[in-house]
This record gives C-alpha cells, structure tokens and sequence, in this order.
C-alpha cells in the first residue's frame, strides 16, 4: 500500500507518442487557446465598455465569457507542456488544483446557463415586469449565485481526495479529474462517493429543473402568443439553446466516463470527447453570441475598425 505522502506525482496514461506530429498537435492547441482568449477577451471589453450593453442579459454572458477564460486556462497551458513532453507526469498539487478548476469551470458553466434561461423567462413571458424583477442588485446577486457556491463547494471537495490512500499513481486521462484519483485509493472512499454524487446531483438536476421549467413556459407563451413574440423568443433563445446543448453534449460524457467502463471506445475519440466539454464552448459561445447578437456584433466591428484606424 502506498500511502499518499508517497504519492508526489501522477502518471497521465491517455497520451501516446505521435512523433513529429506533435508539433503539429502544438500548433493546433496553441491556436486554438490563443483564438480562445482573443475573442472572449474582446467580447468582457465590448460589454464592458459600453453602457448600453449594461443589461442583465449581456452581463450575464460576460460571467459566461470570463468563466470560458478560466475553465480554457485551466486546461490549454497543461495541455501545451504534455504535448511536447516525452514524460507525462504531474505533480500531486498542481493535479489537485486542476480537478478544482475544471470541475468549478463545469459547476459556473452550467449554472450560469440555467441562470440565463431564468432570464430569457422574465423578459419574454414578463416583459412589464422585467425592469423591476431584474434589477442591477439582483443580477450581482445572481452572478454572485453562479459563482461562489462551485468554488467552495470544489474548494470543500479537496481535503476529502488529497489525504487519500492510494496504491498506485497513473490516471488514464490526458489531465487530471476527481474520479479518476479517487479510485486509485486504497482507503475506504465511501465518503468520496457519496459527496460526489450529492453534488453532481445538486450541481446537475437543479440548474436542469430551472432550465426545463424556464423554456416550458416560454413554448406556452410562444404558442399562444403574437408572432412578434414568436421572433422574440426565437432570436434570444437559439444562441442559449444552442450553447447549452453544444456543453450539455460534453459534460454528460464526461460524467458517463467517470462513472462507468468507457474501454469499448477508441482511445482517441475518449480523448476527443473527454475535452470536449472544456474546449468547444469556449470556442463555440463568442462565436455564436458575437455573431447572432446584432447589439455585441456591432459594438465589436466598432471596436476592431477603430483600433485598426489609430494603426
């Protein structure tokens, strides 16, 4: 048995030597991290440098923005140095301090979503009532919702996993993730397993229940309503909807993996589909809300053709 002061390192098993090709596998990933933080980066300045984009909405999607940086830094700088390592090994702090990240990321992410989905509510089937409902104090108590209880909800996991017994130290993973340290343990876990699935359920079906009954009230309005209301709903809902499903997609994998044999799948679509949920919306959601919201696509042509005149 070894016990887990001996335990410095882990071993990331999933990786496998591509030779030259890592170069390439190097260039993609930066590429893709720096397209990452240019575009959110950009869209957290439009909104916040524009006083009209000071609604509940936008600032939501700026929590949106800044939670897509830190899952995306959580991730992509670990990834670079592994790709070109010939030695996949991390230390047990910075291991620890990953689960956090990107499990606090997957926590806000989704939060943040059923928040939206709230939001999207009030200002189609309680348009009147929508200035007095969604006040500035309310959105800062709501941003503050999304954001506090994952982190130290994550913050409260770490002292159950890193006093763990463990008899062995190789994850099968290209970066470190709750589960897969907790079964390397050889002490009783069953604390681990019931606080994980206690917070996956609250951290799942609640944001799931709000979301569920937020869009089933917005259909029976759409169906009853005027077609002016039908477009409304339509041109607000489909980017949310769409960024809800293209993360909804990945975590449910991720959460499958971790809980159940994955063995039959190719190891290389495991990969792919075990980072998805940490890599495509951070991609996917500046592009959409950058693109289908005319307000932020405007401001941010405004902002680019400016700074491209004063060079």
């Amino acid at each position: 048995m070894i016990n887990s002061t001996h335990v410095s390192y882990f071993q990331l098993d999933a990786y496998f030597d591509t030779g030259l090709f890592k170069y390439i596998y190097f260039m993609t990933v930066m590429c893709l991290y720096i397209f990452i933080l240019s575009a959110n980066v950009l869209l957290i300045v439009v909104i916040c440098m524009n006083r009209s984009l000071h609604e509940p909405m936008y600032l939501f999607l700026c929590s949106l923005f800044v939670n897509e940086l830190y899952g995306s830094t959580g991730l992509f700088p670990f990834l670079l140095v592994q790709i070109l390592s010939d030695i996949h090994t991390v230390s047990a702090p910075f291991c620890f301090l990953q689960i956090f990240c990107v499990y606090s990321y997957g926590s806000i992410e989704f939060l943040n979503l059923a928040i939206m989905s709230y939001d999207r509510y009030l200002a189609i089937c309680c348009p009147l009532q929508y200035n007095t409902r969604m006040t500035f104090n309310k959105v800062a108590i709501f941003i503050a919702v999304i954001w506090l209880p994952p982190v130290l909800v994550n913050f409260f996991t770490l002292p159950l996993i890193v006093p763990l017994q463990r008899c062995g130290n190789v994850i099968t993973k290209v970066y470190c993730d709750h589960h897969s340290v907790v079964k390397l343990a050889c002490s009783d876990t069953t604390i681990n397993n019931i606080y994980g699935l206690i917070v996956t359920a609250f951290s799942v079906f609640g944001p799931l229940i709000l979301i569920l009954y937020t869009y089933i009230r917005i259909l029976r309005v759409c169906f009853s309503g005027s077609k002016q209301t039908r477009q409304k709903a339509l041109s607000t809902c489909t980017p949310h909807l769409a960024s809800l499903l293209n993360f909804s997609f990945g975590a449910c994998f991720e959460i499958l993996q971790s809980r159940f044999n994955m063995s039959s799948v190719p190891n290389t679509l495991r990969i792919f589909l075990s980072l998805y949920f940490l890599t495509c919306p951070p991609i996917f959601n500046p592009l959409m809300y950058g693109l289908k919201l005319s307000k932020i696509r405007v401001k941010c042509n405004n902002l680019i053709s400016s700074v491209g005149y004063e060079y």
